[in-house]
């Protein structure tokens, strides 16, 4: 699978085009630091998103791992910002606005806005998918449907 094409249509669309080439991508794969790269550069290269990458839980924190954007921060604690809440709370977080969200960790000012998609294996949380936006609002419902069937198959 060299290239992608998902440039158009809207965001369902582009979703609908974007999971089956994410899961050929993936099948048969069991490096999950492999994976979590492509499925980094494959969200970022269709949603030109501002940052997108994964931090997974080594002992009390979430530790950076594969990523596509400006370098970010290296470790976030438990029930910390978006990501640890996330971790903690065992659910999609979606914020339409990282200024209004209590404890937000600005790795970068440029952010605006955030989801953050936990990775869970029997019954607990490994690491999370984070998606940073430099538009307020970018994310809805169909961003969480579609991220966290991406997260289900890592």
């Amino acid at each position: 699978m060299e290239n992608l094409v998902v440039k158009q249509g809207n965001k369902e669309e582009q979703y609908e085009i974007l999971l089956p080439q994410i899961e050929a991508l993936i099948a048969g794969e069991t490096d999950i630091v492999a994976n979590m790269a492509n499925v980094s550069a494959a969200l970022k290269h269709t949603f030109d998103f501002f940052w997108v990458g994964f931090y997974v839980v080594k002992g009390e924190a979430l530790v950076l791992a594969p990523f596509q954007g400006p370098v970010a921060c290296t470790r976030i604690g438990y029930g910390k910002g978006v990501c640890g809440t996330a971790w903690k709370e065992a659910r999609t977080m979606v914020v339409p606005d990282v200024e209004q969200f209590p404890g937000h960790i600005a790795c970068n000012s440029a952010s605006r806005s955030e989801i953050v998609v936990p990775l869970v294996r029997e019954g607990r949380v490994v690491g999370v998918l984070d998606i940073d936006s430099d538009r307020l609002g970018a994310f809805d419902h169909t961003d969480a449907a579609a991220l966290e069937r991406i997260a289900a198959w890592l």
